[in-house]
């Protein structure tokens, strides 16, 4: 196969790279927007069998909220999650699907049209570092599942939410109050609040924590 090429509907996919779900040896990484994003339930299922039976040591599927709507989401993503995939949901809405298998190769779904999704599948290692890089970053802000269908996300307000894109920043205390409309004094007290409320030991524990929740500043 070249190193980067385009097949158009599930069918042809799997006919051209199906090869490739079950390939996986080290990881199996995917980010997508919901559980439907195959539109043949067959195709769909012929993926996963491929990938479960792979023998991969790790697998990480990245979903948005919409991946919960139903019960149906949630079990199936609770039982990947009990079979040892880690599950995360990111804070919005994902593009459409992206999976990269060992680091190595990368399928990136286009939209949805008549004539069928087309897929670009890719060897090219700049290409498939990059999207790997943007699924790391993904990764990071977004919450374990556990933690999100728990409701554990503490509540930040808007002045709390504020004070966190200030912390983001790096600007300094007197430069954040100054924007912020607030003596240095409250600001820090707002900043004390915070970390509190992210049970954060530091100023850069709060923004690890934040990321790690899904909280957007």
């Amino acid at each position: 196969m070249a190193e980067s090429v385009t097949v158009h509907g599930d069918l042809e996919l799997l006919a051209r790279a199906g090869h490739l779900f079950s390939s996986v040896r080290e990881e199996f990484v995917c980010a997508a927007r919901d559980l439907d994003t195959w539109p043949r339930p067959a195709a769909r299922r012929v993926a996963r069998a491929r990938v479960r039976d792979s023998g991969a040591a790790h697998v990480r599927k990245l979903l948005s909220p919409a991946a919960l709507a139903d019960e149906g989401g949630r079990a199936h993503l609770s039982e990947l999650a009990a079979r040892g995939a880690r599950v995360r949901i990111a804070a919005g809405a994902l593009p459409h699907e992206t999976i990269i298998i060992d680091r190595r190769c990368a399928i990136l779904a286009g939209e949805d049209s008549p004539g069928g999704r087309a897929y670009t599948v890719t060897t090219a290692p700049a290409l498939v570092g990059g999207v790997h890089a943007l699924f790391e970053a993904a990764w990071g802000a977004a919450t374990d599942l556990g933690t999100f269908l728990r409701g554990e996300r503490p509540h930040l307000d808007a002045g709390s939410r504020t004070v966190l894109r200030a912390l983001g920043s790096g600007a300094t205390d007197e430069a954040a109050a100054r924007d912020l409309g607030m003596s240095v004094r409250t600001y820090r007290r707002r900043v004390a609040e915070l970390l509190d409320v992210l049970e954060a030991g530091s100023r850069f524990q709060a923004g690890v924590r934040a990321g790690e929740l899904g909280l957007g500043g």
